[in-house]
């Protein structure tokens, strides 16, 4: 029984005898490896033991692309690869592009500030007008450009398509002041990327009391939905309010008598009548509507873009509603979930214009006349988790830049 890693190291293993290795890469005339730059150490000695003077043996890939360290990838192994072999294997740039014009190319080529990188020159024979400009706007704004100057928003007022255009993020977390608040309220935005909608916490939140309610009995969501309540943790009442629950004949019924910290007493009171309530005497939709009152009222105090994530609870209710019951409800989004979270959630009909909205991963491969990118200031692009060292920067300014 092998996985994936014990192929690997039993073929390097096995490759490492010269005899056997000289037999096993006769079998191939060539060799091709595509991503080498995604390669790590162990893959790179069973290239090498196979292939030791390097005929027939050939890799593709970008020093400026090595976005795969976390895994275990090496960017080495590309950058020394001509010199492994005598003579040196020779090295062919793809330095063209077909896609972007100068202005754009100029602008997006800082990993050439990279100090240990293949020398390449993107170039472009599709000229045109400066076409990269940048705006600041206050820390509590970052995300609302002026009218004047936004491309999308400009666009829209001149009648090009929106689906011709995107907003640009690293991490989905960049766009939650834009969603629901572009200039243009009117403008309809799908958002690609990020959370999926199961996934989200505020929609794990909601579910938790709901199935609270449906099954007594299910301890992680009874240990979920309480300590959505202020002054309850996990070692301030939650763990011995869940042993009770899960173990009592009556369920929710005794829910006001738990000991939970005299802070939280007023708060519980509310929540305890709210689960019985729905334990009692199940009323669909209104049971849902009921939940979300109570959850909406904490949200601020959860969550600091509550109101972005308020978005998606209101996508809930549009499905609860179309459900006969909540266990048919519970059920059923369980087996189909919505593909993701407030932006994405309730895609518009495919005859209707509307702004994408997408970070930087999902739109690879993808193609707008006009593209908008936040938050492009330290920290976020690239993120302050990867800039430990100098290693670190570059990959995460590659990761932003070759997209």
């Amino acid at each position: 029984m092998l996985d994936y890693d014990d192929l690997l190291l039993y073929w390097a293993q096995m490759v490492a005898e010269p005899a056997l290795g000289e037999e096993i890469g006769g079998l191939f005339d060539h060799v091709l490896v595509d991503e080498y730059q995604d390669t790590n150490l162990l893959q790179a000695s069973i290239l090498l033991a196979m292939k030791p003077d390097g005929r027939g043996l050939t890799v593709v890939g970008d020093d400026a692309q090595s976005i795969y360290a976390f895994r275990g990838a090496t960017v080495r192994n590309i950058l020394d690869f001509p010199a492994a072999f005598e003579p040196p294997a020779q090295v062919v740039t793809l330095e063209q592009n077909y896609r972007s014009t100068r202005p754009i190319l100029a602008a997006a080529n800082v990993i050439a500030l990279a100090r240990r990188a293949l020398h390449q020159e993107p170039w472009s024979e599709c000229a045109s007008r400066p076409s990269v400009r940048a705006w600041c706007r206050s820390r509590t704004t970052p995300t609302r450009p002026p009218s004047s100057s936004t491309p999308c928003w400009r666009g829209a007022r001149r009648g090009s398509g929106l689906k011709q255009q995107a907003v640009l993020f690293r991490a989905s977390a960049h766009s939650a002041p834009r969603d629901g608040a572009h200039p243009a309220q009117h403008l309809l935005q799908v958002k690609f990327g990020g959370l999926k909608f199961l996934e989200a916490a505020h929609v794990k939140d909601v579910l938790a009391v709901l199935r609270w309610a449906e099954n007594p009995r299910t301890a992680s969501r009874v240990f979920r939905a309480i300590q959505l309540l202020a002054g309850v943790g996990p070692k301030t009442g939650a763990g011995r309010v869940l042993d009770n629950v899960c173990a009592a004949p009556e369920g929710c019924a005794l829910l006001a008598e738990q000991p939970v910290p005299d802070a939280a007493r007023a708060g519980w009171q509310e929540f305890a009548a709210l689960v019985e309530r729905l334990a009692e005497r199940p009323q669909w939709p209104a049971d849902f509507e009921l939940a979300c009152r109570w959850y909406e009222a904490q949200m601020p105090r959860l969550y600091d873009d509550f109101a972005v994530r308020v978005l998606d609870v209101q996508q809930l209710a549009r499905i609860a509603a179309t459900s006969p019951s909540r266990q048919r409800f519970l059920t059923e989004l369980t087996l189909d979930p919505p593909s993701a979270t407030s932006g994405e959630a309730g895609m518009p009909l495919l005859d209707e214009d509307y702004l994408i909205l997408s970070t930087m991963h999902s739109a690879k491969g993808q193609e707008w006349n006009a593209v908008s990118v936040l938050n492009v200031v330290d920290g976020c692009i690239p993120s302050d988790v990867a800039t430990r060292n100098s290693a670190e920067v570059e990959e995460g300014a590659a990761c932003c830049t070759w997209r």
